[in-house]
């Protein structure tokens, strides 16, 4: 079987290719657009083993063999402070880290948000609704999470859409060595973005995340300055791009479900559960991110060398009939519901309480304010965006009435 699973059109509806995986080869080998293997591992019980198990690593230099790592591709130099980010960091280096951005990342901090979230939320919506149409997209899904995580880290509103075009921009790259180069002037301009903003915080101190992670500090040990930019860096993107996910695919499967929606309209008891089961349904997260085979390993009874790419299917592992009952059936009131968004582990995502938040509140806000929510095109005209790691739509056209 030949597959571009970051294609546009794959993305549409992998859900087929992968319980035929599941079925018949759990874990698969495919050829990525820079040529590297990929090892597809699609059952949910082989997901979490891969999640949990330190023989697959983040830090693919140290799983590599030395003849494996000349052959990856050239890593410009305003690349080189990313690669101190957590998500490419093994213990202790990411104990370090995430110990550090713990204490600035606080749940006090997360909670406290909430009513700013239904008020930009509210805002957004007072906006769409005079016009009676949207693209849940640009109009909400992007917006309400932009604009938390920036003010949680003090970026001033007129930047905002600036850094989603950058991360936009990044998220679509393969690692290619030409794919590097037109990531370039993105990364150059992200990090110029928040070298200056880290400056400012130095030098005037603010009530936010920005500074609390400047003077962050354990046991006497602060953040270098490029684990400082990497981790800004990855909280601008990480604290937006997923939620994005999480209310587009969310809405688009209730749109997809009307007899789902209506039950979620009638009873809003059921949004926590409900987010729940959408993060399940159309996850945000694709795959997990990218992990390597630090020594030979079997999964599956199939061998994975030393230093090869080992890909967590975590939309496949959503579906698997093993864990859910009627995995492929949309339900907003299902129970023990031990889906695999948010990661599992070490790497378990930091923000998982704030998405959770933004989830609830913009869907259960956006039903509760609507008569009527519909698709304006064919299911058919949407697309997805490309890339490994996230799944997500480019638009979400919809007609509503208060």
């Amino acid at each position: 079987m030949t597959v571009n699973i970051a294609s546009t059109e794959f993305k549409a509806n992998p859900y087929p290719f992968f319980a035929r995986l599941r079925a018949e080869e759990p874990v698969y080998a495919v050829t990525l657009a820079d040529k590297r293997t990929a090892w597809l591992v699609t059952r949910y019980e082989d997901v979490v083993a891969v999640l949990k198990d330190d023989r697959i690593v983040k830090n693919r230099w140290s799983a590599m063999t030395p003849a494996q790592a000349a052959k990856m591709p050239w890593i410009p130099k305003p690349f080189m402070p990313l690669m101190r980010n957590m998500l490419d960091l093994d213990p202790p280096d990411h104990t370090r880290l995430r110990g550090l951005v713990h204490k600035a990342f606080t749940p006090r901090l997360v909670d406290a948000m909430r009513e700013r979230v239904q008020a930009v939320t509210d805002d957004l919506l007072d906006a769409a609704l005079r016009r009676r149409q949207m693209d849940l997209i640009r109009d909400l899904a992007l917006p309400l999470p932009t604009t938390i995580i920036a003010q949680m880290l003090g970026v001033v509103p007129e930047d905002q859409n600036r850094f989603h075009r950058w991360s936009s921009a990044l998220m679509a790259l393969d690692q290619t060595q030409w794919g590097m180069l037109r990531g370039l002037p993105y990364v150059m301009a992200f990090m110029r973005f928040i070298r200056k903003l880290v400056k400012a915080r130095r030098l005037n101190p603010q009530d936010d995340l920005t500074t609390a992670l400047v003077q962050a500090e354990e046991a006497g040990d602060q953040l270098s300055e490029d684990e400082l930019l990497a981790l800004i860096f990855l909280l601008l993107i990480a604290g937006h791009e997923t939620t994005v996910n999480l209310i587009g695919n969310g809405t688009f499967a209730l749109l997809q479900h009307p007899h789902q929606l209506n039950k979620l309209r009638s009873d809003p008891s059921l949004i926590k559960s409900g987010v729940e089961e959408l993060l399940r349904f159309e996850s945000p997260l694709y795959t997990a991110t990218e992990r390597f085979a630090c020594e030979d390993i079997a999964i599956a009874a199939i061998r994975i060398p030393r230093g090869e790419l080992v890909l967590a299917v975590i939309a496949s592992a959503n579906r698997d009939a093993h864990q859910f009952e009627n995995p492929d059936s949309l339900d907003l009131a299902r129970e023990d519901n031990k889906h695999l968004s948010f990661g599992l582990g070490v790497h378990y995502c930091l923000g998982a309480p704030l998405a959770r938040i933004e989830g609830q509140i913009a869907i259960g806000t956006l039903l509760r304010r609507t008569r009527e929510l519909h698709l304006a095109v064919p299911p058919s005209a949407l697309r997805w965006r490309r890339g490994l790691v996230l799944r997500g739509l480019e638009a979400l056209p919809v007609e509503i009435s208060p």
